[in-house]
């Protein structure tokens, strides 16, 4: 394996996709701490803001592959630095949202639209092309490990926030935070890694855009990357937004969760980069099998044990360490697959069945809430759903289908 050194304009690539992830993703995963504060204010029971979660999951998913289809044609600064705008706009229109349907509108479509143009899909796609072949698990992982530095530093800020000026005072400040993401985009101009040799090879038939969809359509492995990641977007939506409330439930304050959420996000720094610099040395899909497998051990594991502020705290680090490692892993994967020209799509197919995951964990957590009072069934689902995302991953391999 040749070690090729990362390029100028590929490091200054990263730093803007690291900012950029880091302010979206950071304040992204602050949401949950919105749903107590709104509910109470307004009297909504917690399936309200779980389903404009679910909402903005499945849009976000929904519109994925076409926001990416627009990245890989017209480049990925445009997309986000629109994306980046939007994103602020959502955020003063849900500091105003007072009723359900607002909610929808500002948390459900607008950040849902918003999202699909700032996050992994975009962005990693966009390093994935710059960097060499062999070091591009890397590139990915080190960018998707500032999106979760980001996580850990926007939740005990966006705490302060809730406390000092309150839930719509914490939305105004994040607008404000979000609109850099304007400017930051243009630092995503690194060109297309080409290899040295390049020019001594015969040039290659590059497939359309109606050929590649064919070519993706009937390969079998795909669909099972696919559905696998439908499992990681169901559990870490799941956590992510239930699991304060959970807390809560059982006598705990609303620090405790957030310190955990923090801790995930912390520990997903470690976590992503790690994935990252394995999945350039050894088999991709076997890593996530072992990814899948140890999170529904984890959640057993803190099902069983005594809930304390210790077995919380420890659970934060372990699913932080196995968060978001599947992001760099996946899409990977996707490169290997069919190559870099269509990669912000590609990836963007795959990345709609994980919020479809999303949605299920968002929506059927706060049903599950309302219904019962606890959180039991869906827990259960999400250890079968580890099971699941362990065997469908003996389908799924790194063989070259498209050579770009």
């Amino acid at each position: 394996m040749s070690d090729t050194p990362f390029s100028k304009a590929l490091i200054f690539m990263l730093i803007g996709s690291a900012i950029i992830l880091a302010l979206s993703l950071g304040v992204r995963h602050a949401f949950g701490l919105y749903l107590v504060p709104m509910s109470d204010e307004f009297g909504w029971g917690h399936n309200v803001f779980s389903l404009a979660i679910a909402m903005q999951n499945l849009i976000w998913g929904a519109v994925q592959p076409i926001t990416g289809a627009f990245a890989d044609k017209y480049g990925s600064k445009i997309v986000v630095a629109l994306g980046g705008a939007l994103y602020a706009v959502g955020l003063l229109l849900m500091a105003v949202s007072s009723t359900g349907l607002l909610l929808n509108l500002s948390v459900g479509l607008i950040l849902g639209l918003a999202l699909s143009a700032t996050s992994f899909p975009v962005l990693l796609s966009a390093v994935g092309r710059a960097a060499p072949p062999e070091k591009r698990s890397l590139a990915m992982g080190i960018a998707s490990a500032a999106g979760s530095f980001g996580q850990f530093i926007m939740l005990p800020s966006t705490l302060l926030l809730l406390q000092n000026v309150g839930w719509s005072g914490a939305l105004v400040v994040s607008a404000i935070l979000i609109a850099l993401i304007v400017p930051l985009a243009w630092m995503l101009k690194a060109p297309m890694y080409i290899h040295p040799n390049a020019a001594s090879t015969p040039n290659k038939v590059s497939l359309s855009f109606k050929q590649i969809l064919l070519v993706v359509k009937n390969h079998k492995p795909f669909w099972f990357l696919s559905m696998g990641f439908f499992v990681c977007g169901f559990q870490v939506v799941f956590i992510g937004i239930h699991l304060p409330g959970y807390l809560i439930d059982h006598g705990f304050n609303a620090t405790t969760g957030t310190i955990f959420l923090a801790l995930v996000g912390l520990f997903n720094v470690v976590g992503t980069y790690t994935a990252g610099w394995l999945g350039g040395k050894y088999s991709k899909p076997h890593l996530l099998m072992g990814l899948y497998g140890l999170r529904g051990i984890a959640i057993i594991a803190f099902l069983i044990l005594p809930l304390s502020t210790w077995t919380v705290y420890a659970f934060g680090v372990i699913m932080g360490l196995l968060w978001l490692s599947t992001v760099p892993l996946t899409n990977g994967i996707v490169a290997n697959m069919f190559g870099v020209k269509y990669l912000t799509m590609l990836s963007g197919i795959v990345f709609f069945t994980h919020q479809v995951g999303s949605f299920f964990g968002g929506y059927l957590g706060g049903v599950n809430h309302d219904l019962s009072g606890n959180y039991n069934a869906v827990w259960m689902l999400s250890i079968a759903l580890s099971i699941f995302g362990v065997f469908v991953h003996f389908w799924v391999n790194e063989e070259q289908i498209v050579h770009d």
